[in-house]
């Protein structure tokens, strides 16, 4: 039977079932920590205990808010032995359809060798299940040592990233000088600029600088594109380098001063 869930129906009749499926609709069917708050950001206190910062997190549809700080106890580790435990996010229901949902330390199982993770419980509410885990983080224990926790969960971006993500910037000049221009725009991840530039390094093998660009224009790992110049003189490589530094180097034969133009495009 068909249902106005967000409408006057004169008698209560929305249900968590429906909140839980219109949210796991609209961000999807994964375990997400929202960007706000703390997001659950985790500190070691001590040998045996940890403290889990504030969040928000939507697991299977379930919004799960932590409003204060929480301080859980990790087992102690025994020496010579090495384990993994999980600190999960727990969804319950239990009898007569309550629900409720806590952090909880899974202890894993101690061994001499390599440890591996414990099992969780994976059956989907969404399908039927009444136990759930959402891990959020793997304890390594060496010992009665507690190593650095690993991370276990995505943060699930707002709207407004996924907005600029889509968003066309307008040409912008990046670098401006003597020798001449760098312009850009951006379009998502992707950045295309236009060079227009006229050269200052005639020799066979020399160096030249554009200048250096913005913070946000910065491509994640040195790049290099290669120039081809006219009638197989003035070949040049285009270096764009993570520290934002723009330069290019003449690759032999015959290197005049003329001007010269390309346009190259990268992910951010």
């Amino acid at each position: 039977m068909v249902e106005l869930v967000t409408g006057h129906a004169n008698k209560a009749h929305a249900t968590a079932e429906q909140a839980a499926g219109l949210n796991a609709g609209i961000l999807g069917l994964d375990d997400y920590v929202l960007n706000v708050h703390d997001k659950f950001k985790i500190t070691v206190v001590s040998a045996n205990k940890v403290t889990i910062g504030t969040g928000e997190l939507v697991m299977q549809g379930r919004h799960v808010s932590q409003g204060t700080p929480e301080d859980l106890i990790v087992t102690n580790g025994s020496q010579g032995q090495k384990r993994n435990d999980l600190i999960v996010c727990r969804y319950a229901k239990g009898s007569q359809n309550i629900e409720s949902a806590k952090l909880v330390v899974v202890r894993g199982t101690p061994t001499t060798g390599t440890p591996t993770d414990p099992a969780v419980n994976t059956t989907s509410p969404l399908d039927g299940g009444t136990t759930y885990d959402m891990p959020l983080y793997r304890i390594p224990l060496d010992g009665i040592t507690i190593g650095t926790p690993v991370a276990l969960f995505n943060v699930l971006k707002p709207m407004s990233d996924v907005w600029d993500s889509l968003t066309q910037t307008d040409v912008t000049t990046l670098i401006s000088g003597n020798y001449g221009t760098v312009k850009g725009y951006r379009s998502g991840p992707m950045v295309t600029l236009r060079i227009d530039w006229k050269s200052s390094a005639s020799g066979s093998w020399n160096n030249g600088t554009f200048g250096t660009l913005p913070e946000g224009w910065r491509p994640p790992m040195d790049l290099n594109f290669s120039y081809g110049g006219r009638d197989g003189a003035n070949q040049k490589i285009i270096n764009v380098n993570a520290n934002g530094t723009m330069t290019y180097t003449n690759q032999g034969g015959t290197q005049g001063t003329n001007a010269f133009g390309m346009t190259v495009s990268y992910a951010l």
